[in-house]
């Protein structure tokens, strides 16, 4: 099969021109680099997000999610360092003032060099070298690296003053470990067991772009899966594995995706190992899709200091106390959706034209069936038989607007694997035309046999 590449500029003004994002606040000029998700988008995420439950968390007995609050106690960034460690190493061009991560000019012009491992001053000494040109004015003279917070802050209550200040959460992780010991006991959890949310977090990034891979606001999918000591690397192990076994069930191109181990240098100091599951965006390259992490007993010691709160763990076979151990993988929901969206687009050669079509695996298609009366005296008839018997079991579009032939190609267009089209025929043999997105081969099926025509289809 010829293998395609589109331009990721191509990609993104088709998603945004059919529905899948809009820029946000658009009728007032936008807010720079983000995004609202449209009809289309926002169906395809929830798909995407109900088939991560059910492959993490349905099909799993000792797996428990929870919806942890945005805004957390202040204490719990102190905690974890974030309040004093996350920054992001900020300069300027001394010409024409742009401004960058330091970190991400670095990867650009020098890739051979492990910047990820980098300390502030290793990172300041290359900057200043002269070898690092600005890419807006070609000049190679930068300000020293500044460290810039990264996380948004806001108050609560009336006044405000250090002690209304509080955080919007730069990850979801940590709600997971501060719940800890709230889910072990009402659930009356055994190790090993493990704790997960799908939620929002930011980050005031001080690069976002490339349209939704990098913002300042996001959606995480994560898990904190708690074991005994000693179990590190089996679970390590264990869980690449399954969040492989993930990325492949929704369909992306194996040749797209790769794991990267992080280096010695690259791990914090109480990793024992992490890496990267990574997808080659069209022009953008390799970019992180998930991270699955070796987080020892970090997060838990360290609230459980903070806090001055047990938060270890009774093993009932053995009588011993011990806080567990825990492997986190970590999917961003916003870039795999990207990826997923990057791989289906296509645009196909016909006999006489060409058609774009969105190869998206159909359980993740924004909209599963599209019902399309042939003409518009059939609008009551077709929402009468179809509407309601389809829309039970998937989601569903009617459209009316156009000839068929327009209609079959929006449907391609954004990705519907199947249309039902309702004719004047309908009315006397109680059949439709069910037409295939891919193959666009169509099919004559009686109504009466009609779901469980699509239940085969959508499970074959």
């Amino acid at each position: 099969m010829e293998e395609k590449n589109f331009e990721f500029e191509k990609i993104t003004t088709h998603l945004i021109t059919s529905g899948f994002v809009y820029p946000s606040s658009e009728i007032y000029g936008g807010i720079s680099n983000t995004w609202d998700y449209g009809p289309l988008g926002t169906n395809m995420k929830n798909h995407l997000k109900e088939i991560w439950r059910k492959h993490f968390v349905s099909s799993n007995m000792n797996i428990f999610q929870i919806d942890p609050a945005i805004i957390m106690n202040p204490k719990v960034w102190e905690a974890t360092g974030h309040i004093a460690n996350f920054h992001d190493p900020l300069i300027d061009c001394k010409y024409c003032h742009s401004r960058f991560r330091a970190d991400d000019l670095i990867k650009a012009q020098k890739p051979e060099l492990e910047v990820d491992s980098f300390s502030k001053d290793e990172l300041n000494t290359i900057i200043q070298s002269g070898e690092i040109s600005c890419p807006k004015c070609g000049k190679t003279s930068f300000t020293p690296i500044r460290q810039f917070q990264m996380m948004f802050k806001t108050t609560i209550g009336v006044t405000e003053d250090k002690a209304s200040t509080v955080y919007l959460r730069p990850e979801t992780a940590q709600g997971l470990f501060v719940n800890f010991k709230n889910v072990q006991r009402t659930q009356r959890a055994k190790l090993p067991f493990g704790i997960c949310d799908i939620g929002k977090a930011f980050r005031n990034e001080i690069t976002p772009g490339n349209f939704t891979f990098r913002m300042r606001e996001f959606e995480q999918m994560e898990i904190e899966f708690f074991f005994k000591p000693g179990e590190d690397l089996k679970w390590f192990e264990y869980w690449k594995n399954e969040c492989l076994e993930f990325v492949n069930k929704i369909g992306l191109d194996k040749n797209k995706l790769r794991f990267r181990d992080h280096s010695p240098k690259e791990l914090a100091f109480y990793s024992k190992a992490t890496c990267d599951i990574e997808y080659c965006y069209p022009t953008l390259g390799w970019g992180e899709l998930m991270g699955i992490a070796s987080r020892t007993n970090y997060d838990l010691d360290r609230h459980a200091k903070c806090s001055n709160q047990d938060l270890t763990y009774l093993d009932s076979s053995d009588n011993s106390r011990y806080l567990p151990h825990v492997i986190e993988p970590s999917f961003g929901l916003d870039r795999l959706l990207l990826a997923l969206l990057c791989d289906a687009y296509d645009v196909e050669k016909l006999a006489k034209d060409e058609r774009i079509v969105m190869h998206i695996d159909k359980k993740l298609a924004p909209y599963g069936v599209a019902i399309l009366p042939l003409s518009n005296k059939l609008n009551d008839s077709a929402r009468e038989k179809l509407w309601g018997l389809i829309s039970a079991e998937y989601d569903a579009v009617f459209d009316t607007t156009g000839s068929i032939g327009k209609r079959y190609r929006r449907e391609d267009a954004i990705g519907t694997p199947y249309c039902v089209t309702f004719d004047f025929d309908s009315l006397e043999d109680e059949s439709v035309t069910v037409r295939d997105r891919d193959t666009m081969a169509q099919e004559r099926v009686k109504i009466s046999d009609l779901m469980k025509y699509l239940y085969t289809k959508f499970h074959e």
